[in-house]
């Protein structure tokens, strides 16, 4: 009898080491669980997990504890995201509508068969308008000329948007030097050129004044070589810069 159950006894199964083996397949159940709470940006259920996860697996306090850092940053390069999400469809908004406006100026500008005299072209400082003095000027006056100053109005309808813009407009000279009875340097003619183009936006009532400047740069802001008669011409111009609207340059 005493060797039967002894037989019987070696043929027992072991499974003790089931214990174990069931504690760390929970222990992965809890990692998985945490690794995915980690991928949330929910501090605050975040840090109630953890004290859950201590409190069921280590009877008290062990390293789960330990301070949970706030994922601060990440909820932070959200907002950053966000916020620059906004600020691109917002650039993306108003470079269309400027592209838009200089599809209108070019058309104009066709129609007119003034390609020669007025160019257009779009930067990230905004829409530019070059007009080359012999457009508007005769040599050596600042005065618009009478069968010029259609031109002008015609540009100030096409200036004319909603929010409105801000509109710089600038004058250049070439490097030859001018001394007249008038004008006593290209510093006087440049700033004189570009307050008179200036005053004749003006009249457009539907343009405001206080988004408007003029200012004279003389010679010192070629766009090419006064080697050449070429490039004098060239150089001889009044530019008018279209800004973004203005909300975006305060973000």
């Amino acid at each position: 009898m005493a060797k039967r159950r002894k037989k019987h006894h070696e043929e027992h199964i072991d499974e003790t080491w089931l214990i174990p083996y069931a504690d760390m397949l929970t222990l992965l159940l809890a990692l998985f669980i945490v690794l995915f709470a980690v991928s949330s940006v929910d501090a605050e259920r975040y840090e109630q997990m953890m004290i859950t996860f201590n409190e069921t697996f280590q009877g008290g306090r062990g390293l789960l504890e330990q301070p949970v850092p706030s994922p601060v940053n990440s909820g932070m390069e959200e907002v950053r995201q966000g916020v620059s999400g906004e600020e691109g469809r917002a650039v993306s908004t108003e470079r269309r509508e400027l592209e838009e406006l200089k599809r209108q100026i070019d058309l104009y500008i066709e129609e007119n068969d003034l390609s020669s005299e007025l160019q257009t072209s779009l930067s990230a400082d905004g829409l530019l308008l070059t007009i080359l003095d012999q457009a508007l000027f005769h040599s050596g006056s600042a005065e618009i000329r009478e069968d010029a100053l259609n031109v002008v109005e015609q540009i100030s309808d096409l200036l004319i948007s909603d929010p409105p813009r801000r509109i710089v407009v600038a004058g250049h000279t070439d490097n030859v030097p001018i001394q007249n009875a008038k004008y006593r340097s290209n510093w006087d003619l440049s700033a004189d050129r570009a307050l008179n183009f200036t005053k004749i936006l003006l009249e457009n009532e539907e343009l405001d004044p206080s988004l408007l400047s003029a200012t004279g740069y003389s010679e010192y802001q070629p766009v090419a070589s006064n080697d050449t008669p070429e490039g004098r011409e060239r150089n001889r111009r009044v530019e008018v810069l279209i800004l973004p609207n203005e909300s975006l340059s305060e973000r």
